[in-house]
């Protein structure tokens, strides 16, 4: 077992002693890849392909025949358990191995059929073991990257920044988004990426509009903004950006606005550093575009963590108010969106460090515009 894993277990278990349990049950995909190393993937909100065990001198990984080579290859330090009825009707005989007493789960993860499942089997086998739900024990570790994370994220951003650059040439009036949709994923994954992050987000004139547009048959022309809002993932973790341009030179209604996002998320940016709130950084940005008569048509958050998932901890938003602290990885992504128009939203992505911010885009929110 490397080095991190061990020192990201060993957090973990002190954090699990503070809770009064004797075994974590991690559930959660994220979770289960940053305390083992095995990268399998749960297919649905129903479907898992494996299970950490974790006590104070054991480490179990439970997983059924599809994923048991893969997990021994990819889990050294753990003990690999291959269920073959299922893991609720093999659960009592698990915890029996390792002498539980209180069972702590992700209360995200396991569903009220699952949770009745497990409970009914261990009532079944005269098991006195308590089910305990624990939030956020994992999450509240990961929400720190060390610098080989930082890295790997790094990596994974110039691919996805790189890969649109290429791909700025083929992109002409009448193509359909779905079109430069598909034409941008295929250049991410013969440039590197194991997958997209999310489904890319492609649309161009009114559907600028819509923060999470789904790529349509609706065509690029020369007189309407394009946005792109897309990531990759690199051994696990994400990328994410937006960029906002027009095929030909833009004019000046959407320059307005462009100059109106591009301020807020600077103001934004330079505020960044340990110790200032999630809150503030918002509201850099929020007051300032409220102040320019677009407050109405921002609406989402500032940004949000990004790591093994692409939504985490933490949230920059007007409701939720908490201390940055060096090693958080975050999106600052203002947006504003006019209905009858289009919008306009920036993304970067910056590491939050003692000082300041350290911005990984190596791209600037200028150089996708026609010069």
């Amino acid at each position: 077992m490397n080095p991190s894993l061990s020192s990201r277990i060993e957090t973990f278990r002190n954090r699990m002693a503070d809770h009064g349990i004797d075994t974590m049950m991690v559930l959660v995909e994220e979770n289960r890849r940053y305390l083992s190393g095995f990268t399998g993937e749960d297919n649905g909100y129903d479907e898992s392909s494996g299970v950490l065990f974790i006590t104070q001198n054991k480490l179990l990984l439970a997983t059924d025949s599809r994923f048991v080579f893969q997990a021994k290859t990819e889990a050294p330090g753990y003990d690999i358990y291959g269920y073959k009825k299922g893991l609720a009707a093999e659960l009592p005989d698990i915890l029996a191995q390792l002498n539980t007493q209180i069972l702590g789960f992700e209360p995200a993860k396991l569903s009220v059929k699952d949770h009745e499942r497990m409970k009914q089997s261990l009532d079944a086998s005269g098991s006195s073991v308590k089910l305990a739900p624990i939030s956020d024990l994992v999450e509240s570790l990961r929400i720190i990257k060390d610098e080989e994370e930082i890295d790997i994220i790094r990596r994974a951003l110039a691919i996805t920044e790189q890969a649109l650059q290429n791909l700025l040439p083929s992109l002409v009036p009448g193509m359909s988004e779905k079109e430069a949709a598909w034409l941008l994923e295929k250049k991410l994954r013969e440039m590197g990426a194991e997958g997209l992050s999310f489904p890319s987000i492609v649309a161009c004139g009114v559907n600028t509009a819509k923060p999470h547009a789904h790529p349509s048959d609706h065509l690029f022309t020369t007189r309407a903004p394009v946005l792109f809002d897309w990531g990759i993932k690199l051994k696990g973790y994400c990328s994410d950006i937006t960029r906002t341009f027009f095929l030909d030179k833009p004019d000046g209604r959407f320059m307005e606005i462009f100059d109106v996002v591009k301020t807020a998320q600077e103001r934004a940016t330079a505020a960044i550093r340990e110790g200032v709130s999630t809150k503030e950084i918002d509201s850099l940005a929020r007051d300032y575009i409220k102040e320019k008569g677009y407050g109405d048509f921002f609406g989402h958050g500032l940004g949000h963590g990004v790591g093994l998932a692409i939504h985490e901890a933490p949230r920059l938003s007007p409701m939720q108010d908490i201390p940055l602290k060096s090693g958080m990885v975050v999106t600052i992504e203002p947006g504003i969106y006019l209905p009858e128009w289009g919008g306009i939203r920036l993304e970067n992505m910056v590491v939050v460090r003692k000082d300041g911010p350290e911005v990984l885009n190596s791209t600037t929110v200028e150089e996708f515009l026609p010069q």
